[in-house]
């Protein structure tokens, strides 16, 4: 009988990343990604484990984890930026999935569904391939690196399908077209028009905490443009994902000074306005001390 990762013992779990060369903070968001993906996969009307499968091929793939590792040098040594790579794509991988979890439960048909092209099992395929490769063209640079993250990512999402679905053209193609939307559509230059890509969008927004500057705010540099982003996300303390009220979705971001409204307001609205998921989203603020406000 083989069990899904999340439920192997916790010392064996770490012992078997560590010598996949995977941080703390990997290992850690592993464990919750495959959980979230199970639970998915239970408690909804899939009757399907095509995403189980394909979550634990993608995490244990080899070329997806050095274009994921050279991104974060490129984006943190080369060029002073934050953090770009294994740690941010499984943050948005994770975001991504508990919002498409949130909207299930709700009864928020993907686009897939609501065109009747693909199930909600493709949908979620779909955005764990988009999450965990969306900044590989950051292995090139920042400027247009959402176009090469797409032509980069082509080829591997090509192979790890035909590996799972051999057999199904349509499915095949139908999944890796969505997953391509939401890889070219994360930066908001061009335009997307799918609730999964849309859910890319503002998921890789909300990774703004203050542990995605940590190590760009370590490295001495001279002042730059840009820095902005590190600084400001260096005050976001947490950004919550749950349930809403006049809305499906809530999001919070909590922050100790009012330089990370500047996350906020410059970075994450600005994705959640260009989203076609924009009408199922609360949006909040708090900086310690002050009132909430709210953005959406």
């Amino acid at each position: 009988m083989v069990f899904p990762l999340w439920k192997w013992p916790y010392t064996f779990i770490h012992f078997y990343m560590l010598m996949q060369n995977k941080s703390q903070k990997e290992i850690i968001l592993e464990e919750k990604i495959q959980k979230l993906v199970a639970d998915i996969v239970e408690h909804s009307d899939i009757d399907d484990n095509l995403p189980v499968r394909m979550m634990k091929q993608l995490l244990e793939n080899e070329e997806i984890k050095a274009i994921q590792d050279y991104a974060n040098t490129v984006s943190i040594t080369r060029l002073g930026l934050n953090d770009h790579g294994p740690v941010h794509m499984r943050t948005v991988c994770h975001n991504a999935l508990k919002m498409l979890s949130i909207l299930h439960d709700a009864g928020v048909e993907t686009s897939l569904q609501k065109e009747h092209s693909g199930s909600f099992a493709d949908s979620v395929v779909a955005v764990m391939i988009a999450a965990l490769l969306h900044d590989a063209g950051m292995t090139i640079g920042r400027k247009d690196h959402e176009l090469y993250s797409g032509i980069i990512s082509y080829q591997i999402i090509t192979d790890v399908l035909q590996k799972n679905l051999p057999e199904d053209t349509m499915r095949r193609t139908i999944i890796r077209s969505m997953a391509m939307e939401g890889i070219l559509g994360h930066m908001a230059t061009h335009s997307i028009h799918s609730i999964e890509a849309g859910l890319i969008l503002i998921a890789d927004g909300c990774d703004m905490t203050k542990g995605r500057a940590r190590i760009a705010l370590e490295i001495p540099t001279k002042p730059t443009e840009g820095d902005i982003h590190k600084y400001s996300a260096n005050s976001i303390e947490k950004v919550r994902i749950t349930r809403g009220i006049e809305h499906p979705i809530k999001i919070e971001v909590l922050m100790k000074s009012e330089v990370g409204l500047f996350q906020v307001e410059g970075v994450l609205m600005p994705k959640i306005q260009s989203s076609p998921s924009k009408h199922l989203v609360e949006l909040y603020a708090c900086v310690e001390g002050q009132e909430t406000k709210r953005y959406l």
